[in-house]
């Protein structure tokens, strides 16, 4: 992290530089946000500067963020959803539009992201692009006997009950695509039967399905899990940082890779829109980019920003201006038919 200190100064100047923004609301921030996204090495700095503290709720998937906003009454200011959940919840009337000219380095944002459909759609702005990365597959090279290259790994047989998956409808599309299905967002009713009867049938090698990365990091430090789709870095990291004697290694499967981009969208009628702006332009300053993107092993969504507070590597390693990368991911979208989705996924969760 002492890479990024060194840049508080210009994150400083860069807040204090916001224009006013008439908030009938106190100076406070209440995000609901994934683990690793409200990290104090960063978000204390923002709260020194601006004079808003910051508090942090977590969700564990993207179907949360609804179901807490719709319980919430006002609770929440800013909320992070993924790219296939942001469509869904401005068209729910759960968020405010965007107003760009209020977000300090807008413009340094991958267009690819920043001029998403999901992201500007019926002539507004409805969410400011954060971050990203991929979900790949993680497993022990030493308990497995050979190495893997396939999402086939989590449905062998030979590793049951040390397999997990992520608890999110994205089930669907890791099975989808080891079914050999493109139209993993379009999927037919047939489709989806076949993929609810595979994951059915994948029910007794699942040691557990992960809620949180906190919690896969703990089913494999302890050693009850050696296979899972995994949050591309973070994992990883993680589990290696705590030296249990043995290491974790991610791949890309061949039948591709996710992508993934969150964005930082405003609740409806929030009461905090002030700090919310500042939040959101600090986000894409240097101090918020490398800030996030050091805690959480992903991918800056403003290259700009991160010019400085970066090296060489470290721009290769998080994929900087690399959009062929993205490219070579199968990007989320919100599914056509989402509830369909919705109810496979609950139908899996819920077979004996």
């Amino acid at each position: 992290m002492n890479l990024f200190r060194k840049f508080a100064i210009g994150a400083l100047a860069a807040i204090s530089a916001l224009p006013n923004i008439a908030s009938a609301g106190a100076a406070e921030l209440n995000l609901l946000t994934w683990e690793g996204y409200a990290a104090d090495g960063f978000v204390s700095k923002f709260e020194a500067a601006s004079g808003c503290k910051v508090t942090a709720s977590y969700v564990g998937s993207n179907d949360d963020f609804a179901a807490k906003l719709a319980a919430g009454g006002g609770v929440y200011d800013i909320i992070t959803p993924s790219l296939d959940t942001v469509p869904m919840l401005h068209q729910a009337g759960f968020v405010d539009p965007i107003d760009t000219a209020k977000v300090n380095g807008y413009e340094g944002i991958y267009p690819e992201f920043s001029k998403s459909q999901a992201v500007a759609a019926d002539g507004e702005t409805w969410a400011v692009p954060l971050i990203w990365g991929s979900v790949s597959l993680i497993y022990r090279p030493d308990k497995l006997s050979s190495t893997p290259d396939s999402i086939g790994v989590l449905f062998d047989a030979a590793q049951k009950g040390k397999i997990s998956l992520w608890d999110d409808k994205s089930a669907i599309y890791w099975t989808a695509r080891y079914l050999g299905y493109d139209n993993v967002f379009d999927l037919s009713d047939e489709q989806l039967e076949a993929v609810k009867a595979k994951l059915i049938e994948q029910k007794p090698l699942i040691r557990k399905y992960w809620a949180s990365a906190g919690e896969l990091t703990e089913l494999m430090a302890n050693e009850e899990v050696y296979v899972s789709n995994a949050w591309t870095g973070l994992t990883s990291k993680d589990v290696n940082a705590l030296n249990k004697g043995f290491k974790v290694v991610e791949f890309t499967p061949k039948e591709k890779a996710e992508g993934w981009m969150d964005s930082m969208m405003i609740a409806k009628g929030s009461p905090n829109t002030e700090c919310a702006y500042k939040f959101i332009s600090f986000m894409q300053s240097a101090e918020g980019q490398c800030g996030i993107a050091g805690s959480t092993g992903y991918f800056p969504v403003n290259p700009k920003a991160v010019e400085s507070c970066m090296n060489a590597d470290m721009k290769k390693e998080r994929q900087v201006n690399n959009v062929e990368f993205v490219k070579s991911l199968v990007m989320w979208q919100q599914p056509k038919r989402l509830d369909k989705y919705l109810e496979v996924w609950n139908a899996v969760k819920a077979a004996p």
